[in-house]
C-alpha cells in the first residue's frame, strides 16, 4: 500500500503460515471438484486410517455416473447427509437445530432425485426414496462434509460413502491411484479462520464517488487466491479514534439492480451518505452474498418466499441457518488498516457481538434506518421480530 503520512498507519499483517495456506488450497480444490460433481475424499487429519475417511459428493451437482463411482469405491451403503433444518422439513429427526442428520440412501435412488430432496424450491419430485436414519448414527466427518458444500455455495446436502477399515494401501497413495482430491475435516471447519489470517491488501486506488469524492478502495485477497473483500475508505479517519464503520455484505440484486425485496441497496447508499456527511469512515464490502448462502441459494429462498415462507423460514427449508455470515475477515481488514475501535453502523446486535468476539472494540452502535416499501415490508418485519434487528 502507498506510503502516505495522511493515512492511518496500517498494521503489518502476521505472515500467513504455510499450514494456513496449505489448508486454504486443499479446501479450494475440493470446492472446485464438488461444484463440478466429482467425488472428494474427506479425512480426519494427517495419518488418517482408511476407516476414518469418507467419500463425498454434492447432492446438487452429482450425476448417475459419479454416484455409481462413489458406491463402487465405498465399503458400505451410501448415506445422504442433510442439516437438521432440512431433515426436519422432510419429516426426519424431529425439530431442526444445529448439526446434521445422516440417512441411508437406497441403492436404487437416481442422482436426479437428490436435487429434489435437497432443494424445496425445485419442482415436485417424481421419485422420493424411502429415507431412514443410518443405524450407526452420524459419521464424525458428516458435518465437515456439509460445511464443504456450504463453502462451495451449494445446497447443504451431500452423499457420503464410508470407506471402512479393509486393508488397502496408504490413504494418500490410494487417493492418488483413484484420482481423488483429499481434504481434512479440520481444514474445512477452520477455513474462515485460515482465510482471515491469510488476507493481504493487493491494491489501493483513489476512486472518487458521487456520494463521497475523497475515497480510496483497498482490495484484500485471501491466500488461496479466492474472492476479494473491499475496504472503501472515505476521507482520512483518525486512527486513534473509533472510526465510523459499516460492514456490508454484498447483495447483487439490491446493490446493483436496485431490488425492492430487501433493504440492502438502500442501506449501502445510506451508509455511504452518512459516512460522507460525517467526513470520514470505512465501509467494508464483504463477499458474503445472501447472508452467506450465495446468490443462487438466495434466489431459491426467494422462490420459497413467493410460496409463503418468510426470509428465516426460507433459509431453514433450504437447510441453512438464519445467518451464515462470519466476520473474522472483516476484523482482520480493520486491523491491517490500523483501526482497532469502531462506531458500527448497523441495526443488527449480533453483528456488534461478532465483531467484538473477533477482537475489534465497538464503541457505539449507530442505527441505519431506511424506508420500507410494499415489497420488503414482511422482510423487514421478520428481521425485527425473528432476527432481533433494531428497526
Amino acid at each position: 500500500m502507498p506510503d502516505d503520512d495522511a493515512h492511518p498507519s496500517p498494521a503489518q499483517p502476521a505472515p500467513a503460515s504455510s499450514s494456513d495456506v496449505a489448508a486454504l488450497v486443499a479446501v479450494d480444490r475440493a470446492v472446485a471438484d464438488l461444484r463440478r460433481g466429482a467425488v472428494v475424499l474427506v479425512e480426519a487429519g494427517p495419518g488418517t486410517p482408511l476407516g476414518e475417511a469418507v467419500l463425498v459428493l454434492s447432492a446438487e451437482t452429482t450425476d448417475d455416473g459419479a454416484l455409481s463411482r462413489l458406491r463402487a469405491l465405498a465399503a458400505g451403503p451410501a448415506r445422504l447427509v442433510l442439516t437438521r433444518q432440512r431433515a426436519s422439513a422432510l419429516g426426519h429427526g424431529g425439530p431442526g437445530g444445529e448439526g446434521v442428520s445422516e440417512l441411508l440412501l437406497p441403492a436404487t435412488t437416481p442422482a436426479a432425485a437428490l436435487l429434489g430432496i435437497a432443494d424445496p424450491s425445485a419442482d415436485a419430485m417424481e421419485f422420493m426414496p424411502a429415507l431412514v436414519p443410518a443405524p450407526s448414527g452420524v459419521s464424525p466427518l458428516a458435518e465437515a462434509s456439509v460445511e464443504l458444500a456450504k463453502h462451495a455455495r451449494l445446497l447443504p446436502a451431500v452423499v457420503l460413502g464410508p470407506l471402512g477399515a479393509a486393508p488397502r494401501p496408504d490413504i494418500a497413495a490410494w487417493a492418488v491411484a483413484q484420482g481423488l482430491l483429499r481434504v481434512s475435516g479440520p481444514e474445512i471447519l477452520g477455513y474462515e479462520t485460515h482465510a482471515a489470517r491469510s488476507l493481504r491488501p493487493v491494491v489501493e486506488a483513489r476512486v472518487p464517488l458521487a456520494a463521497a469524492e475523497p475515497t480510496r478502495i483497498v482490495a484484500f485477497r485471501p491466500g488461496d487466491g479466492g474472492i476479494e473483500h473491499l475496504a472503501i475508505i472515505v476521507g482520512e479517519p483518525p486512527p486513534m479514534e473509533p472510526v465510523l464503520t459499516r460492514l456490508h455484505s454484498e447483495c447483487f440484486t439490491g446493490d446493483l439492480l436496485g431490488s425492492l425485496r430487501c433493504d440492502c441497496g438502500e442501506q449501502l447508499r445510506g451508509a455511504m451518505a452518512e459516512i460522507a456527511r460525517q467526513g470520514s469512515g470505512v465501509l467494508l464490502y464483504l463477499a458474503q452474498e445472501g447472508r452467506g448462502i450465495g446468490l443462487v441459494n438466495k434466489l431459491r429462498a426467494y422462490r420459497l418466499q413467493d410460496r409463503g415462507a418468510d426470509t428465516l423460514e426460507a433459509n431453514r427449508q433450504l437447510g441453512f441457518g438464519a445467518d451464515e455470515r462470519v466476520y473474522e475477515s472483516a476484523a482482520e481488514m480493520l486491523r491491517q488498516l490500523g483501526f482497532l475501535s469502531v462506531r458500527l453502523m448497523t441495526n443488527n446486535p449480533a453483528k456488534v457481538s461478532a465483531l467484538r468476539r473477533c477482537g475489534i472494540a465497538v464503541a457505539e452502535r449507530v442505527p441505519l434506518i431506511v424506508p420500507a416499501n410494499r415489497h420488503n415490508n414482511r422482510y423487514l418485519e421478520t428481521k425485527a421480530s425473528r432476527l432481533g434487528h433494531l428497526i
